[in-house]
């Protein structure tokens, strides 16, 4: 019985793969979901989305620091993100897990998510420096532009009780 040819470049590929994982970290996080009623077109829900350094469209977001819980977290990671000062912090929309790695380790994010009335001078933002743009957006344009679909989820979840409020 003949033996089979080894693959070419097979040590090659085993060689480029990546370290094992050494580790699993946990990063609890928390973000708002930020939105307003339009002052052009009475009736319309505008969300502000961030576009990150990698060019994709989400919502402010960041770790929870000690001491903290999640909703103050959000609180502060949309003030440092965004420069909106004035909010009101309401409902809790969810909570994300997701993974990826960094690495040899394995890192785990659970992300919870609120639901943020922005308020005051709303158009008084500005991106931080690591970030591409932010923009307010029609609430169906910003459910187009999210990349990430549990986020668009939360979006949706967000709009019910905001028409529910309204009502």
């Amino acid at each position: 019985m003949k033996r089979p040819k080894p693959i070419v470049g097979f040590r090659k590929l085993v060689q480029k793969h990546r370290p094992a994982i050494s580790e699993v970290v946990r990063e609890p996080t928390a973000g708002g979901v930020i939105y307003r009623h339009s002052r052009i077109n009475p009736g319309v829900v505008e969300i502000l989305l961030i576009q990150d350094s990698k060019g994709r469209w989400t919502i402010p977001k960041g770790h929870i620091e000690e001491g903290e819980n999640a909703r103050q977290t959000a609180e502060r990671e949309i003030r440092e993100e965004t420069g909106l000062q004035k909010m009101k912090v309401s409902d809790w929309l969810g909570k994300i897990n997701f993974r990826y790695r960094r690495g040899s380790s394995l890192v785990l994010m659970t992300t919870e998510i609120f639901l943020v009335e922005a308020l005051g001078d709303t158009n008084k933002i500005k991106p931080e420096k690591w970030m591409t743009s932010l923009a307010w957006l029609p609430a169906p344009q910003a459910l187009d532009k999210i990349e990430y679909e549990d986020i668009g989820k939360l979006i949706l979840l967000g709009l019910k009780k905001i028409r529910k409020a309204a009502l």
